[in-house]
């Protein structure tokens, strides 16, 4: 996997790691994702302030950001989650049901993974009758049930033994015949017997004879009804029992239990259609019902006819009363306020909703104790808002229980009305309709966002290309989300850097340096901060000191200026010294003093640190200096003769509490790297040696922290060489021996040059070649990192430091200098989740499908834009919305984007006296404006248009993108009313000269159920100077809806429903030219290549075509003997082409040799009856199959890396980018197969499935090895790292560098 998947299943908020303190209050997040992911997040704030000791009035800037603490791979599909929290403990623990059969207890204590329990129960798969899709835990922890979807559900005892460790007993049976489970909860009654809560309906027995198929669709008053069950776990007696049932709303879906025992009232609220009511046993209300029931909020425009669902609920509490929140399948939230009677806390007399504000929509509601909800949204990005205020404005739209209940009385007292009994009343929507108040969604009111996290669920299809124009490695363009929170993104490997300053400079550098104030204050303090930087020219230095401002030193600076600066630091005495050319300069207090070079020798590098200096001659001559603390004077301390010219060197870096580096690293002409000892009587004294594959341009070596658990740190060496690769090694803190295994990598075209820098207080290594990278280890996997930065090729660079920048980077480019920051904590930079760095373009509807168009530019030049189509269900064209008064351009977002429009207008010119004074307040208008322009933009948010009367309304346009100019829109067309433009291609026409076209496909008035349209369309569109488009013309279409377009020998290739059609381009329309029916459903995908045509069909998957130009006719030449959904399709090679289905498979199917020439019958003897038998057909070989786990919704084949070999790269609906990477030897093949067959039983099982089962889930496994199986060699003991690495008749350090080889070549 390249990007796990961004779509969460549920989330919970917990404590999970360690106890949360009083003065340091902690909360984390527990994540299910889709594909079997285990996240656990921690909500971090830091606050930033002025590092001036001086100044007592810090403006304190304070960040929230949710840091990721471990990631567990469970190879499984998880279902549901549960925490509790056993009596005693001060920690939660994660309960997780899944599809391998068990019922699995996590506990995340210390910020990693322990499996408690995984006890079995059942079968494994996802089926109705075995446990898992449902948990519920008692609030003290005693208990758990899981439930299936029908009949079964088993009850787990939690105890602890006489350790103190968690148990769990066996289960208990609470298994009802003919139920199916809505949602289950538990109920909090103190310390009684635990109750669970049930939302269930009994269906009748098909064996009874007075049963028939209208009892079965709920007609009549026989049908079933849903019930709120409460089932009681009898602690003494181990027993199970059905306490207690009531009938509920018809459409009630989820529940929400209440806070109980001496705090609260306990019991449940129900949250269905229209209305949320609370149920709890004995509960005794007005009319002789037992519930209180309230109708919700209602938005103006939606229509009367059609209900709205609530589809979450939570429950938070305070230190003297609780909130509930509810979420509605349009986004909107509202406040539950349960009024209890004041003289007894636990019976509630009312029940009032607010409107609270409108959110994304969620599968989660997690309400932290630090005043923040974190909303896990269904579709796109994840949020996290902070609470403003909890109590509501007055103007609030409300509705009260009372008003309900009022409104069922007075309906029995009108004479004309139709008197309903109080279950049919509350179960309709038109009465529901005028109980409720209405409203209208705006931006955010009692909430503000505060942190994103980025998901790419749902994703669409995908598209690889170096489409930007200036950059080196390709980009990746997805579509993704649905509605108003629609995008087309950009992603780029490696992280996002922040450009702070951009300076000119007279000339191009040859180097960069920076110099940390050491003064006694400094020191004192423990600041780092820099004062000077260093730029070095052919012939000069320029020194710029740095403070408020960044300024150049003038001529009193007693640095070298007219000669080039080869090293530079600050010593620990206070001192600087500066290398140069003719000799090394210490200068201190002001005042220099300088060491020349003997005779006409020059020095050719050098490096330094606090306390040494390494100079190297022409020939290999080397002097070692080293700094006296007595006199403060530097000494010569050895000379010797390398025997061959030294290309680079370093002299490492002391650590804290030494007071000299024991090694330096040596690099030579002569393609060799030495490492030789600093030590007291052993100086220069040769330790080790390497030969390299190039030439060494730079080297480094670095302290690294690569096991956080024992705190060591590792010496690395990093070497870049000439050829643009690195090499990343080892050496020994102790004797100085270089590691056999090194770590190669090809990073651009020029010579790598290498530096120090430090990422989240951690060392990291900055490379810069074609592209700039960094290196940083990950002290929790101890694997290193490498990753790109997301920014223009950097000649030179190094760490920089200042009161405003506590980790940047001060580099050249050309001749500018820049000061940079990366925001690598926030990233996830150098750790196992590090990200692609992503940009996006909002679009108007869901992307359905995008295509690459090479069109003229104005000037004459080739212009690549991109075309995507966009349509959405259920909805309204932006006509119609205007129409209405629903503005999707401004409702719910920020004044700034609002104003977009109106900047891009015409106006008149103001000349007058007064313009000056005009501009002068203009300014500060603008600098408020741009503040509360920063306070909308927190508070925007995507809000849903109106929901049709109707099916079949779909609202489509077509936009053309320009990729090289960040992605800014040139064109957007509004399709017809009702008229959907689901496909599109470009096509070039042969009887157009070649011009690239551009065709959609439409479908108006389309329905799901059945699936049925009114008309078909094949839209033609030209662009104009490559900025917008001109209509050529419309093809109507009868035969079905239009899904899939290929060019196809300068002709267009459409799917109709069951038919396969070629058109030529005709003056007012296309052209029919010859067709193949019959196809086996439906046309969903297509490509072409020579006189085949590839036919992805919705059920019945791969049917290879040939087209027969001598005939004009199209002859199936094959299909697939197993029958598969296809989602997507790409090409490999003429005969063999990869397929994705709905189930979530990945398949490689091949056409078998000769198949092509035995379909085509040239002597005419062949009976018509022979070619229309199925078993005729020659049938495709299937060579390669894999489950996923998540439906694949789009892959292509390219190379990430530019340069590299290709792989065919995926996407799924949940978000994941993934690859399939091609052996292109016999020893990997062999290599990873037996790693995996290893790994199968060596690596942990969260969730008791087992590897290889759960890659078979449809069909078995065939020649893919499962690579994130493979990654967890490196997450493993040492003790089985070294074992697996025995059976491999290899060394550790050989198989985690075969693994990280692999993954280098893919990125």
């Amino acid at each position: 996997s390249l990007k796990h998947a961004g779509a969460i299943i549920t989330s919970a908020m917990g404590e999970f790691t360690a106890p949360s303190q009083k003065d340091n209050p902690q909360q984390e997040i527990v994540l299910l994702r889709a594909g079997g992911t285990i996240e656990l997040f921690r909500i971090v704030e830091t606050s930033s302030s002025s590092n001036n000791v001086n100044d007592d009035d810090d403006d304190e800037d304070t960040r929230t950001f949710i840091k990721l603490i471990t990631r567990v791979e469970t190879r499984s599909v998880l279902r549901s989650m549960a925490i509790v929290r056993p009596s005693g403990e001060k920690r939660d623990l994660v309960v997780i049901g899944a599809d391998g059969g068990c019922v699995s207890i996590i506990d995340f204590e210390g910020g990693k993974s322990k499996l408690l329990h995984c006890p079995s129960f059942g079968k494994t798969g996802c089926r109705r009758g075995t446990p898992g899709q449902y948990l519920a835990a008692d609030p003290k922890g005693r208990a758990i049930m899981i439930s299936a979807t029908e009949k079964r559900k088993l009850v787990y005892v939690l105890n602890r033994d006489s350790t103190g460790r968690p148990t769990i007993a066996s289960p208990l049976e609470a298994h009802r015949s003919r139920t199916i489970v809505i949602d289950t909860v538990g109920i909090d009654n103190g310390y009684d017997n635990p109750i669970f809560a049930s939302l269930e309906y009994q269906y009748p027995d098909s064996d009874d004879p007075g049963h028939d198929r209208m009892k079965m669709l709920g007609v009549g008053k026989t049908s079933p009804e849903k019930q709120l069950a409460y089932y009681e776990l009898d602690l003494g007696l181990n027993h199970v029992s059905r306490r207690w049932a009531t009938n509920t709303h018809r459409t009630a879906c989820c529940l929400c239990a209440l806070h109980g025992g001496s705090d609260g009232p306990s019991g449940v609220l129900v949250g269905g259609e229209d209305w949320i009511e609370y149920l709890h046993e004995g509960l005794e209300s007005k009319e002789g019902n037992n519930k209180i029931i309230c109708a919700i909020p209602r938005r103006n425009l939606h229509p009367a006819n059609k209900g709205i669902l609530i589809t979450q609920m939570t429950v938070h509490r305070l230190k003297k009363s609780f909130f509930a929140l509810a979420q509605s399948e349009l986004g909107d939230l509202y406040k539950l306020t349960i009024r209890l009677d004041p003289n007894d806390k636990t019976k509630i007399v009312g029940m009032t909703i607010n409107l609270f504000d409108t959110l994304p929509v969620a599968n989660s509601l997690n309400v932290s104790k630090l005043g923040m909800i974190f909303v896990s949204a269904e579709f796109g990005d994840h949020t996290l808002y902070r609470f403003d205020r909890i109590d509501v404005e007055d103007d609030a739209p409300t509705c009260t229980s009372e008003e309900s209940l009022v409104a069922f009385v007075n309906q029995k007292k009108d004479p004309v009305a139709v008197v309903q009994d109080i279950s049919s009343f509350f179960d309709s929507t038109n009465n529901a309709y005028k109980i409720a108040c209405r409203f209208t969604p705006t931006a955010l009111k009692n909430l503000h966002r505060i942190y994103t996290m980025d998901s790419l669920a749902p994703t669409c299809g995908i598209l690889v290309g170096e489409l930007a124009g200036n950059e080196v490695s390709p980009q990746i363009y997805t579509l993704n989300g649905r509605g108003p929170r629609s995008s087309l993104r950009i992603l780029r490997h490696g992280a996002a850097i922040t450009e702070l300053a951009v300076s000119d400079l007279p000339g191009v550098p040859g180097a960069v340096y920076t110099i940390r104030d050491n003064s006694k204050d400094m020191q004192e303090s423990k600041r780092v901060v820099d004062k000077y930087i260093i730029v070095s020219f052919a012939d000069a230095t320029l020194v710029l000191s740095v403070g408020e401002s960044v300024e150049e030193v003038g001529e009193g600076s007693p640095f070298v200026t007219d000669a080039p600066t080869l090293a530079c630091s600050a010593l620990g005495n206070g001192g600087i010294v500066q290398v140069h050319p003719d000799g090394v300069r210490l200068i201190k207090d002001g005042k220099a003093s300088e060491w020349k070079c003997p005779g006409l020798k020059r020095i050719e590098c050098a490096s330094a640190n606090e306390s040494q200096v390494i100079i190297a001659f022409a020939g290999g001559d080397l002097i070692y200096f080293e700094l006296d603390p007595m006199s403060g004077n530097f000494q010569e301390k050895t000379t010797k003769n390398m025997g061959a010219d030294v290309s680079c060197l370093d002299v490492g870096e002391v650590q804290t509490s030494r007071s000299r580096s024991m090694f330096a690293a040596l690099g030579f002409r002569d393609a060799t790297v030495k490492i030789v000892s600093l030590e007291p009587g052993k100086l220069l004294v040769q330790r080790s040696s390497t030969a390299l594959s190039a030439r060494s341009h730079s080297i480094s070596l670095q302290y690294m922290v690569t096991n956080e658990e024992s705190g060591v740190s590792d010496i690395i060496l990093t070497i870049g060489l000439d050829d643009g690769s690195s090499v990343r090694t080892s050496v020994d803190p102790v004797t100085g021996t270089i590691a056999a295994s090194s770590t190669k990598r090809f990073l651009g075209a020029r010579p790598v040059s290498v530096s120090r820098i430090s990422l989240n207080s951690s060392a990291a290594t900055l490379l810069l070649s074609s592209r700039p990278w960094i290196s940083r280890p990950d002290p929790k996997s101890g694997k290193t990192v490498m990753a790109p930065l997301s920014y223009a090729p950097l000649d030179h660079g190094c760490a920089f430091t200042n009161d405003a920048i506590k980790e940047g980077i001060v580099a050249t480019a050309g001749t500018t200098l820049r000061i940079l920051s990366i925001e690598a904590e926030i990233s996830g930079l150098g750790t196992e989740d590090e990200a692609f760095n992503c940009n996006k373009l909002d679009l108007r509807y869901t992307p359905r499908q995008m295509c690459l168009l090479a069109a003229g530019g104005g000037d004459g030049l080739r212009k690549l834009v991109l075309a995507l189509v966009e349509c959405d269900h259920n909805d309204y064209g932006l006509e119609d919305k205007n129409a209405m008064g629903f503005d999707p351009s401004s409702s719910g977002k920020s004044k700034k984007e609002m104003k977009k429009k109106d900047e891009d207008g015409d106006g008149m010119d103001i000349d007058s006296d007064e313009e000056d004074e005009n501009m002068k307040d203009n300014k500060e208008d603008d600098e408020e404006e741009n503040e509360d322009d920063e306070e909308q933009e927190l508070r925007s948010t995507p809000i849903r248009g109106p929901y049709p009367t109707s099916s079949g309304n779909w609202g489509s346009c077509v936009r053309l993108v320009n990729p090289s100019e960040g992605c800014t829109t040139l064109d957007c067309l509004e399709m017809n009313r009702n008229e959907a433009a689901l496909c599109c291609t470009s096509v070039r026409f042969h009887s157009r000269g070649g011009e690239a076209l551009l065709a959609i496909g439409t479908v108006t008035g389309m329905t799901m159920h059945p699936l049925n349209q009114t008309t078909s369309h094949v839209v033609l569109y030209r662009v104009v100077n490559g900025e917008r488009l001109q209509l050529l013309h419309r093809t109507q279409i009868d035969d079905g809806p239009v899904l899939a377009l290929a060019h196809f020998q300068g002709r267009l290739l459409v799917g109709i429903g069951q038919t396969l059609r070629l058109y030529e381009m005709g003056k007012r329309q296309l052209l029919r030219k010859c067709e193949l029916r019959g196809l086996p459903t439906i046309v969903k995908t297509l490509q072409a290549a020579g006189d085949r045509a590839y036919v992805g069909d919705m059920m019945q998957s791969m049917q290879f075509v040939r087209y027969d130009s001598t005939a004009n006719r199209l002859i199936l030449i094959a299909n697939d003997r197993t029958p598969r959904p296809i989602t997507c399709q790409e090409l490999l090679d003429m005969s063999t082409i990869a397929v994705g289905d709905k189930f979530g498979n990945i398949s490689v199917l091949r056409l078998p040799r000769g198949a092509d020439a035995g379909a085509v019958d040239n002597s005419g003897t062949r009976a018509l009856w022979d070619s229309s038998r199925d078993d005729a057909t020659p049938k495709l070989d299937t060579l390669c199959n894999y489950h996923v786990g998540e439906v694949v919704t789009g892959m292509t084949r390219a190379s990430l890396v530019a340069g590299g070999s290709e792989s065919l790269i995926y996407v799924t609906v949940t978000g994941r980018i993934g690859a399939l990477v091609p052996f292109s030897s016999r020893d990997d093949i062999d290599f990873y197969t037996q790693l995996e067959g290893c790994l199968r039983t060596a690596a942990p099982r969260p969730t008791g499935r087992e590897p290889q089962a759960y890659r078979s889930f449809y069909a078995p496994v065939k020649n893919i090895i499962d690579g994130d199986l493979c990654e967890m060699y490196g997450k493993l003991s040492f003790e089985e790292q070294k074992k697996i690495a025995e059976r491999l008749d290899r060394t550790m350090g050989e198989v985690t560098k075969k693994l990280e080889d692999t993954r280098n070549a893919l990125l």
